[in-house]
């Protein structure tokens, strides 16, 4: 499988220390021992039946499909994926600061797929647990005795006013899709003077470090190309505090003074209009309240949800995320179901790092 060999550990890291409850599945099913208190049901209703079922082949998905393989055997497990093409979306900080390119983080999704596993091409619509089924676009219904939900989360850059359809104006990106993070570079390359602006929402975010890494990568090729005199780098965050863990947000507050770049908390990016170039934040310690910047350049880190499968199905807990125990990755209603990254309700950041806390 290829993946940069930090995400090789963080993926065994996982495995091996958040799905200890996986155990019981490799101790039973060797003898054909029935597992009495896991949720299962017959295949008669469904087209296709796996012992294990994956529901996405991402980092997380395509790693526990290997491990799965070598545990049920490759005949017994399929992942669901509509995806041709797998991408290492971390390499995406570095495309839009011009050190990578889009080509580098991609590869065919059928060469990172395990051998012998069935992958099957489709998005899922419907995951119904109570008959330990899935319904996918064509129609056709796949049951399971096992499912693991490694569906991701969800971009919504429609919850800003103004967007995504402002991405067909220059000086505007986003390392946080395929489609937008080489106009993160082009804007940097065409920038020339004015406010370079940087922003984080009020939601969770999946790796909460990317928003500043771009800020800073940009300020470093400002100084590099000479145009850092007629730059204003700003960065406007939702969040109260530069970062989330204090021992790292003290050591960025001396970082950006440093480096001159402001620090705007509690600003959270709500329309965009580029034919005037500008951006408008609310003031959430005072909601109703909005401040307009005009901007040369914008990188936007989009509001992100759960995924609408996960959210729409009976495995989402209130607010819509994979409901799941934090010690196992088990879920908590539903027992032979469990979950994998960002879908989920860990108490954790949504990043690989977390894992080795």
């Amino acid at each position: 499988i290829w993946r940069p060999k930090q995400t090789v550990k963080t993926c065994s890291l996982m495995i091996t220390v958040r799905m200890a409850s996986l155990r019981c599945l490799r101790l039973c099913h060797p003898t054909g021992v029935a597992v009495s208190h896991l949720h299962t049901s017959s295949r008669v209703s469904a087209k296709q039946h796996y012992k294990m079922l994956v529901l996405g082949g991402g980092s997380g998905g395509i790693c526990m499909s290997a491990r799965m393989k070598r545990m049920f055997g490759a005949e017994n497990v399929a992942v669901v994926e509509p995806s041709e093409v797998h991408y290492y979306q971390p390499i995406w900080t570095l495309v839009g600061a011009g050190a990578k390119t889009v080509a580098s983080s991609a590869r065919p999704t059928a060469s990172v797929m395990p051998s012998g596993v069935k992958w099957v091409k489709s998005k899922v619509q419907e995951i119904n647990p109570d008959t330990n089924t899935v319904l996918i676009d064509d129609g056709t219904e796949i049951s399971y005795e096992y499912l693991i939900v490694a569906l991701g989360l969800q971009l919504h850059y429609e919850k800003i006013k103004g967007l995504p359809e402002a991405f067909e104006h220059p000086k505007i990106g986003s390392n946080y899709s395929v489609t937008t993070v080489e106009k993160t570079w082009k804007a940097l390359q065409n920038f020339k003077e004015g406010n370079a602006i940087f922003t984080f929402p009020n939601t969770p975010v999946k790796c909460a470090g990317a928003p500043q890494k771009i800020m800073y990568l940009s300020d470093a090729y400002f100084r590099k190309t000479g145009k850092r005199a007629k730059a204003n780098v700003i960065y406007n965050t939702s969040l109260p505090v530069l970062f989330g863990i204090k021992k790292y947000a003290d050591t960025l507050w001396d970082i950006v003074k440093t480096r001159d770049l402001q620090i705007n908390l509690r600003h959270n990016l709500i329309e965009v209009r580029p034919d005037k170039q500008e951006a408008v934040f609310e003031n959430l310690d005072n909601p109703g309240e909005t401040k307009v910047f005009e901007y040369e350049m914008l990188h936007v880190t989009p509001p992100m949800g759960p995924s609408l499968v996960v959210k729409g199905s009976p495995l989402a807990d209130e607010n819509g995320w994979l409901d799941l125990n934090k010690e196992t990755l088990q879920h908590n209603k539903y027992p032979n179901v469990f979950g994998i990254g960002d879908c989920s309700n860990l108490p954790t950041a949504k990043t690989g790092a977390a894992v080795g806390k």
